[in-house]
């Protein structure tokens, strides 16, 4: 038997009026999706539990069957994981984007851009390897990541102030929570060399000369300690592979004992390598039970606001990540359950991420359940969980429902 969750990171939204009341994943062609979700179970999964934030960590998380109440402990440690990072007792990481802020008068600060136009690593690696010249402490250091992802490490106790994600004030003013870093004297020494080497830098000034974001300023967040967790391998007595273009879930992979392929041209966006992960996680399945395939497109589209490209980024998911990795399955004469699903909600009216229960599917090949009969979107899922009333309220069981069965 072959496992695998299939991921559109943040494909759920709510009615869109440009399409008459309707959501983008209902509008999206995904005939794959809609057939598995009529022959299989159908399910709202509660990814975020209460009074936690709806990030992708902590959904995420849950979704491996990870108890966010018990393992949780910032989303920086995770993705310190993915990228080889060892963290010494006293080092707490902090996810480091870059960001394009825009300063008006006296100390006014608004957040323009939470990834820098969404920076190549090109750019953003010269930048980091900059700042880590110009700009590390025995205290702080720079960790180059993916794109706008990058990581800084600090050593000694929590500075005390509270860290926000950048992508919950996009084009919103974000003053008091950059007066935080300055309140310290050694972090507003750092943050005041880092925006002046920025400022300066050939990478900035040749993306202004091309009408893009410039990377303006680092913003920090998400940070923690380094959680210990028990493998699913030793849970589950599987093995399994982690496909992801963010080390956010590369880092939960690595945690739970799974491997880790980098895909060539995986970008985290809508002109990722889907070929390349789906092929990934079909050379997966062959040796081994379970894969865990993320796809983060539609979650930078909902950030962006931008309702063509989410809707672009579910039917690619559709067509390119689930129709070609089922169809190999099928050929193949494997038997297999999938789960399809999402972490969280990214509305495109909110741009960042709410903690609503995500529309789940689970299909078995052997077909063994009578099928829900559904279309897979929000309206949908809601109305048949209100007479089924088969939800998940604890969204790390979900992996239970999947792997152990008859």
């Amino acid at each position: 038997m072959k496992y695998l969750i299939l991921v559109g990171d943040g494909m759920g939204d709510f009615p869109v009026d440009e399409l008459d009341g309707k959501t983008p994943l209902e509008v999206a062609h995904i005939p794959m999706i809609d057939d598995l979700c009529r022959k299989g179970e159908f399910f709202l999964n509660y990814t975020v539990p209460n009074g936690y934030p709806p990030g992708s960590d902590v959904a995420n998380m849950s979704l491996m069957g990870y108890d966010p109440a018990e393992y949780y402990t910032g989303r920086a440690p995770l993705e310190a994981a993915a990228m080889g990072i060892k963290l010494a007792p006293d080092e707490i990481a902090f996810r480091c984007n870059m960001v394009t802020l825009d300063h008006g008068a006296g100390s006014q600060v608004s957040m323009r851009d939470f990834c820098a136009g969404h920076i190549t690593n090109e750019e953003s690696h010269r930048l980091i390897a900059d700042l880590e010249a110009e700009c590390a402490t025995e205290q702080f250091h720079f960790k180059a990541g993916v794109s706008y992802r990058h990581l800084m490490i600090f050593k000694g106790e929590h500075p005390g102030f509270i860290t926000v994600p950048p992508h919950d004030y996009i084009e919103q003013e974000v003053t008091d929570h950059f007066q935080k870093y300055l309140a310290q004297p050694e972090w507003k020494t750092l943050l005041e060399k880092t925006k002046k080497l920025l400022a300066n830098h050939p990478v900035n000034q040749k993306r202004i000369a091309e009408g893009k974001n410039p990377a303006t300023m680092v913003w920090l967040w998400g940070e923690g300690k380094m959680p210990s967790v028990p493998t699913l391998t030793n849970r589950f007595n599987i093995t399994g592979t982690m496909i992801s273009a963010v080390d956010l879930l590369k880092g939960l992979g690595v945690l739970g004992g799974l491997s880790i392929v980098n895909v060539p041209g995986a970008t985290g966006y809508i002109d990722t390598n889907y070929a390349g992960k789906a092929q990934a996680a079909i050379n997966a399945l062959k040796n081994q039970d379970f894969v865990f395939v993320h796809l983060e497109a539609p979650d930078e589209a909902g950030h962006q606001g931008s309702l063509q490209d989410k809707i672009t980024a579910i039917e690619d998911f559709d067509a390119r990540i689930v129709k070609p990795i089922i169809e190999d399955l099928r050929t193949r004469n494997e038997d297999f359950r999938v789960v399809v699903t999402m972490d969280h909600f990214t509305p495109l009216a909110l741009r960042t991420h709410v903690s609503d229960p995500v529309p789940t599917l689970l299909y078995d090949s052997r077909e063994q359940v009578k099928g829900s009969g559904q279309s897979f979107y929000e309206k949908s899922c809601t109305e048949y969980d209100a007479v089924e009333n088969n939800s998940i309220k604890a969204g790390h069981k979900m992996i239970e429902k999947l792997l152990v069965h008859k």
